[in-house]
């Protein structure tokens, strides 16, 4: 029997300030689209932007379209057929990401305007359905009906897919991701599943980012809700903290505030590092130790320094980086010796095609 010959997938990422697309052709090339900076130029909305993502597709056309989507409330599949009973569910748990749901599902409208073919929603909270009871559960009434979720579950899906072959059986052991970038969180995987991970209920918690705090004393929230009415609390949680307010307004890119002289951009840096160690040191303390370490995302793929100061103190825990290596933003980075340590390029796009053929396949 001949091999089926696989659907032309588009991949959409639509955020707040920009659209991310990626076409997979039946032939197995991939073509990306980057549109970047929305609403300060060219293009100034989001359907000028699709605009331009249309034209820029020339004569193909997808058989089906897969949207990442940061959060699918409760549900566990990790990709629904988005119809309308799914498009006005997904409008009721906007208040659960509110910086990005929106521009998500900005971006299926436009879609559902422009193609006549499935649209697949692809949910970034599925991957830690598998969070024991004890990593779901806030300390607060059970009656609230609020837990922690976890986000960036598409990548992690996409490292845990990529590990067996990186580390055969040692993958199946407690593997701490850093999933770092503008948005970061890490996650501990125990065979090759999700049981824990720094972010909670929305993707405003965990480790500080480049414009959201991550966890703040809760009475610091409640001193912040006197002085701000709720629109302007929202407006600092999710763009006003973070390495923007330590690095005292200088910055949030994390390249930037490398490459400042600043004494502002330096405590922003390390203050994120030391973080960062502190979450990759609990997630262990509660696995009782892990077997390996992986940094994926923008800064945990380019950002060297970071690893490199992340990583000097983990030495009593097994981890050594290899210098030349490191700088070099290897695949793998560890030293002889050492546990290993890896930089996985962040591929959500290619996690979400996959997730689209297994909804969509016969």
């Amino acid at each position: 029997m001949p091999t089926p010959v696989p659907p032309v997938i588009l991949t959409v990422n639509s955020g707040s300030s920009s659209l991310k697309a990626s076409l997979f052709r039946s032939d197995g090339s991939r073509q990306d689209f980057r549109y970047e900076h929305i609403g300060q130029g060219f293009p100034h909305d989001h359907r000028e932007a699709f605009d331009a993502l249309m034209h820029d597709l020339g004569a193909d056309r997808p058989a089906a379209v897969g949207h990442r989507l940061v959060h699918g409330g409760k549900i566990t599949s990790p990709a629904r057929l988005i119809d309308d009973a799914e498009r006005a569910r997904l409008d009721d748990i906007i208040p659960l990401a509110p910086l990005h749901l929106p521009g998500n599902l900005l971006g299926v409208d436009l879609c559902r305007e422009r193609f006549t073919v499935p649209q697949v929603g692809c949910f970034d909270t599925a991957f830690h359905a598998t969070l024991p009871p004890e990593a779901q559960r806030l300390p607060i009434p059970d009656t609230l009906g609020l837990r922690r979720y976890g986000f960036h579950g598409i990548n992690y899906a996409h490292i845990a897919r990529r590990l067996p072959e990186l580390l055969g059986d040692a993958a199946s052991g407690k593997i701490v991701v850093a999933h770092l970038g503008n948005g970061a969180s890490l996650c501990l995987l125990d065979k090759l599943q999700s049981v824990d991970t720094t972010m909670g209920y929305t993707p405003a918690g965990g480790i500080p980012m480049g414009t959201r705090s991550g966890d703040l004393d809760p009475g610091v929230m409640l001193t912040l809700a006197e002085h701000y009415d709720p629109a302007q609390l929202s407006d600092l949680v999710y763009r006003r903290m973070g390495l923007i307010a330590l690095s005292d307004g200088e910055s949030s890119d994390m390249a930037q505030l490398l490459t400042s002289r600043s004494r502002a951009a330096r405590f922003a840096v390390d203050y994120f590092c030391r973080q960062v160690r502190g979450a990759i040191g609990a997630l262990a303390a509660k696995a009782g130790g892990i077997d390996g370490l992986v940094f994926t995302a923008g800064i945990g793929e380019h950002a060297a320094p970071v690893r490199a100061e992340i990583c000097a103190p983990l030495a009593f825990m097994g981890f050594r980086l290899d210098t030349v290596a490191n700088d070099g933003n290897a695949g793998r980075i560890h030293a002889d010796g050492s546990k290993p340590v890896l930089v996985i390029p962040a591929d959500e796009e290619g996690m979400i095609r996959s997730l689209v053929n297994d909804l969509l396949r016969p």
